[in-house]
């Protein structure tokens, strides 16, 4: 079971503000800027894998989850000390690494702890490796890294004297620069398309999560996918078959963290639809569920780029279903909803790009549990926040094993 430690860890995220030395005209946190910068990573990834290279994906992922678990035990060390620190001082910078490692250790299992160390001892995102997919891999979430920062940048810009923000636009402007190679930089860089898409993904994070009630802390709808999406990685290590467990094919894992990383991004264009109205009537559901479909197609697809358009339409059909991908007759791509067994006996495969769905709606609950305990533990409560805690784990009790995870021993794990 993941460690409840862990996962109130990385939940910390949601706490750590950013830019909190300048004007903010809204919360800027760390989990935000986690969820944002994968989400230019996938767009800057995929442009790199239509020209025709490879890059790793997984290594990217797990990279994404261990920049985030440093960045919440160093905290607000602003990035210019540790590049200093990195550059002037590398004998202290390997200590201060191997203390925040130590701070973990207890909370990750063995496989996951090596390769964290083996991450740091990498380098990081600056991989000295030799592998060429995994080079590539660090320098699109380098670039990715970058430019969500920028971003930040840009919208604080308004609200800061010139003064205050020209040398670190510079700094960043420079840092940038040896990324523009990546066409799908150099796009957002240059405000085309792509860039159209990231704005709309970055409405995500002024949008509240349980806006209806107050809460500490508060959480935006991008940060909540972002943990979503680490949650869903955690809990495939968890999951069981058997009583083994599963190893899970590349595209599998994929799938499932961007599929988790994307589930709420129709709520970009509509906006959040909390669920007691969404289930006001029997067919409400279903109706809600084509309304996002088309403002979805007519909003979002348009910003799209045709060679990921059908996998992001894809991770955000039936996304908390168990499935794989099919093609028609006619060549067009289908989603096929199947058991969870099945798709750890037959389709475990790349080909058929298996999802795990009801993982990714574990790993969401799980996330609307915690925010409502958090709050409630911090003695901001209300009817809201107490009704959707006892629904959210009566839900549990009636099939507390899915897709081979205990998720009701988890959940009670995790609020004791």
């Amino acid at each position: 079971m993941v460690d409840k430690r862990l996962i109130l860890k990385i939940f910390e995220a949601f706490s750590i503000q950013r830019w909190n030395d300048l004007i903010r005209p809204f919360d800027i946190v760390e989990m935000d800027k986690a969820a944002e910068k994968m989400c230019a990573a996938y767009v800057i990834g995929k442009f790199e894998e239509n020209s025709g290279k490879k890059l790793d994906w997984n290594w990217m992922i797990f990279a994404s989850f261990f920049d985030l678990l440093k960045k919440i035990m160093l905290c607000d060390m602003k990035s210019p000390v540790q590049k200093m620190l990195r550059c002037d001082y590398p004998l202290e910078y390997v200590k201060l690494n191997d203390w925040v490692l130590e701070r973990y250790r207890d909370m990750l299992d063995a496989e996951l702890f090596n390769q964290f160390r083996a991450y740091f001892e990498s380098g990081e995102t600056r991989y000295s490796g030799k592998n060429p997919e995994i080079i590539l891999a660090s320098r699109v979430l380098r670039a990715a890294h970058k430019f969500s920062t920028l971003r930040e940048l840009e919208m604080i810009s308004t609200m800061n004297e010139e003064a205050r923000l020209t040398k670190i636009r510079q700094e960043i402007s420079e840092d940038i620069k040896p990324y523009l190679d990546l066409t799908g930089l150099s796009l957002l860089m240059a405000h085309m398309r792509p860039f159209e898409l990231i704005m709309k993904i970055e409405q995500l994070r002024f949008q509240t999560r349980w806006n209806q009630t107050p809460r500490i802390p508060k959480t935006s709808v991008l940060g909540h996918c972002f943990f979503v999406a680490v949650m869903t990685l955690l809990l495939a290590r968890d999951a069981r078959i058997g009583g083994k467990p599963i190893k899970y094919c590349d595209k599998r894992l994929f799938n499932d963290f961007f599929s988790a990383l994307f589930h709420d991004l129709p709520e970009a264009v509509t906006r959040d639809i909390i669920s007691p109205v969404k289930t006001a009537t029997d067919g409400l559901p279903g109706i809600v569920k084509c309304i996002e479909d088309e403002i979805v197609k007519k909003e979002l697809v348009p910003l799209m780029e045709d060679f990921y358009v059908d996998e992001i339409l894809y991770f955000t059909s039936d996304e908390f279903e168990n499935r794989i991908r099919t093609e028609n007759l006619d060549g067009a791509f289908a989603s096929e909803i199947v058991e969870w067994t099945d798709l750890c006996e037959i389709y475990n495969k790349n080909e058929y790009s298996p999802v795990d769905g009801k993982t990714v709606r574990i790993a969401d609950h799980l996330s609307a549990l915690i925010e409502a305990d958090s709050s409630i533990k911090h003695g901001i409560t209300s009817g809201h926040l107490v009704s959707g805690k006892e629904g959210t784990m009566k839900h549990y009790l009636k099939t507390p094993i899915i897709n081979g995870i205990d998720a009701a021993a988890l959940f009670y794990s995790v609020i004791e």
